[in-house]
């Protein structure tokens, strides 16, 4: 152990003598290329040996900030992958493995390991914990900076046209996606664990909940502005295509699209940087479940406070922007969540019956997707679902539903893919299109709605 210590020392004043403080007063270009050979030097020493050495904290730390400002396109993309790779070889949480040829013992059952001196981009601490690592602009960021990447990257989606992109939008988006990265690599093997043995401890430690619980931030804020980088993406996604087909024949515009490498980086990037915008909405929605959880089991206390569940959120903003519904579901589609979100969505439009049972906590017929399907069958019910939401979205809705819950029956997931077989569940999503059609004869079925209906009939014939 303290070989390798000794080893990371040298290794750290090696490449950190590459970016000095001579170094800045040097070219742009001279400039970038030591901070390419720095780069090369440390992934050269950790991840090309059989046995290379944990970067330190410092070396991490100039990767980072290689990252936030690299004013080139090659840095950014290289010091991105390079951080990446070095997460992913030198873990800082991870569970341990367990040889399967051991007999099952209480010393070898499976522990959640975390790496405490280990570097992190987040900085969590008191204010002067927090104060002293903004000295160094290569430091950990705060709750409160991370609201503003996302802030900054609303705008980006927004308002960014082809003709003006630049490197300085490509590294905010990857900025973005490392740092999702790392709340990922820590909050999944904290969630498997947790899971296995409802230790709600393992998540209330993790980065996440600890982002999202800091007084620093505004938390439906910061979801709200989640919601609205992926309602726009698609519209953002179509106009680098259609530079796309500027560049096959520039002659047409020869004014746009005056960088082609850059167009072709921002569409790859903002398809990953819409994966992650997902992933953190699905970590928090997970999260939340867990909060629950431990909550009816008596695990939570006072002080880990109360949040608006991201589900309910989402639903409220969806509600409130209904012209959102569709670029939302056309990115966020992870199907078990997916499914829940649209069922909870649809029952708040649902007529509940005059009386009720003291037993509230029972699940109405209406709680699962073959419930709702059922309301949809019913035309009273009908009716007064599409007074309050239109026939377009209750198509769109349905649609969306019917797919999700295909991805789920074929994961041989249980939950609302056992309630019904599939067979029924197809002959329901055709009665109920044809049902809103009756209802309302001047409908027409929406693509996506054709789509659903074609699968479904082409189902049941293979069935019956």
């Amino acid at each position: 152990m303290e070989h390798q210590r000794i080893r990371s020392r040298e290794m750290e004043v090696n490449t950190m003598a590459m970016l000095d403080a001579s170094g800045f007063n040097k070219a742009d270009q001279d400039l970038n290329d030591d901070r390419n050979a720095f780069l090369e030097a440390v992934r050269s020493a950790s991840l090309v040996p059989d046995h290379g050495v944990a970067p330190t904290k410092k070396m991490f730390e100039a990767v980072f900030q290689i990252l936030k400002d690299g004013n080139s396109l090659e840095l950014i993309i290289a010091s991105y992958q390079l951080l990446h790779e070095l997460d992913e070889h030198f873990p800082r949480v991870y569970v341990s493995k367990v040889e399967s040829s051991k007999l099952p013992s209480s010393s070898n059952v499976p522990e959640l390991i975390v790496v405490e001196e280990a570097w992190s981009p987040f900085m969590f601490g008191s204010d002067s914990e927090r104060h002293n690592a903004n000295k160094n602009s290569g430091q950990s960021l705060d709750s409160a900076v991370f609201h503003t990447l996302i802030q900054d990257l609303a705008e980006v989606s927004v308002a960014t046209k082809i003709e003006e992109l630049d490197t300085k939008s490509l590294g905010i988006m990857l900025l973005f996606q490392y740092l999702v990265s790392v709340l990922e690599r820590d909050f999944i093997p904290r969630y498997a664990m947790c899971k296995e043995n409802m230790n709600w401890n393992l998540l209330r430690e993790s980065l996440l909940n600890m982002l999202l619980g800091s007084r620093r931030i505004n938390y439906k804020g910061l979801v709200k502005d989640c919601l609205s980088i992926m309602f726009e993406i698609s519209g953002a996604c179509n106009d680098i295509r259609h530079c796309s087909k500027l560049q096959e024949n520039p002659a047409k515009e020869p004014s746009k699209c005056y960088d082609y490498a850059v167009a072709i980086s921002f569409s790859e990037v903002q398809k990953h940087m819409c994966l992650a915008m997902q992933k953190l909405l699905l970590m928090a929605i997970e999260l939340d479940s867990s909060k629950k959880k431990a909550d009816v089991l008596g695990l939570t206390t006072r002080a880990d406070g109360l949040r608006t569940p991201v589900v309910e959120l989402i639903q409220d903003e969806l509600s409130y922007n209904r012209d959102a519904l569709s670029p939302f579901f056309q990115v966020f589609n992870e199907p078990e969540w997916k499914l829940e979100i649209i069922v909870q969505y649809l029952q708040k439009y649902i007529s509940k019956p005059s009386v009720r049972t003291r037993q509230s906590s029972v699940p109405t017929d209406d709680a699962t997707f073959d419930g709702i399907l059922k309301c949809f069958l019913d035309t009273n019910r009908a009716k007064n679902i599409t007074k309050k939401i239109t026939s377009e979205v209750a198509q769109l809705l349905l649609a969306h539903a019917f797919q999700a819950y295909l991805s789920l029956s074929s994961q041989h997931l249980d939950g609302d893919v056992r309630d019904s077989s599939l067979v029924d569940i197809c002959k329901d999503i055709i009665s109920a299109f044809t049902n809103l059609k009756r209802i309302d004869k001047h409908m027409e079925i929406l693509p996506f709605g054709k789509e659903a209906l074609f699968t479904a009939a082409t189902i049941l014939s293979t069935k019956s």
